[in-house]
């Protein structure tokens, strides 16, 4: 299986513009896939177990802290690298990532360069 990287947000914009800033790492043979709330997210993480997800914390149906306590808690999948994007940038929120797993905690608006060199990191790239 090849490496994917998920990105999860209710945005379109949002979506598109990290889908865009990664574009260049699919021709690095990296799959873009994309959801727009936790539950689709989980099935995706499921079936493809992306290297890298990309998690919105509000989102319907689910919320990013749910879906990164189920991934790393629950199913105990450390090799997963998540990612919350949020624009809540309270302490409690990082504090509440942390505990729910997360790797990293980045409050929006975000750098889509930062963003782009963090996965290129990650998947070792």
């Amino acid at each position: 299986m090849g490496k994917a990287v998920l990105i999860v947000d209710d945005e379109p914009y949002i979506r598109q513009l990290i889908e865009q800033t990664l574009e260049e790492l699919e021709d690095a043979g990296v799959e873009l896939l994309t959801a727009d709330n936790g539950l689709d997210a989980l099935e995706i993480i499921q079936s493809a177990q992306p290297q890298v997800v990309f998690l919105d914390v509000m989102m319907p149906k689910m919320n990013g802290f749910d879906v990164c306590y189920t991934v790393k808690r629950e199913w105990g999948w450390d090799s997963i690298y998540v990612v919350m994007l949020t624009a809540k940038g309270q302490e409690y929120d990082k504090q509440k990532g942390k505990e729910v797993g997360a790797d990293v905690y980045i409050t929006k608006p975000f750098d889509p360069d930062d963003l782009l060199a963090l996965t290129i990191d990650v998947l070792g790239l």
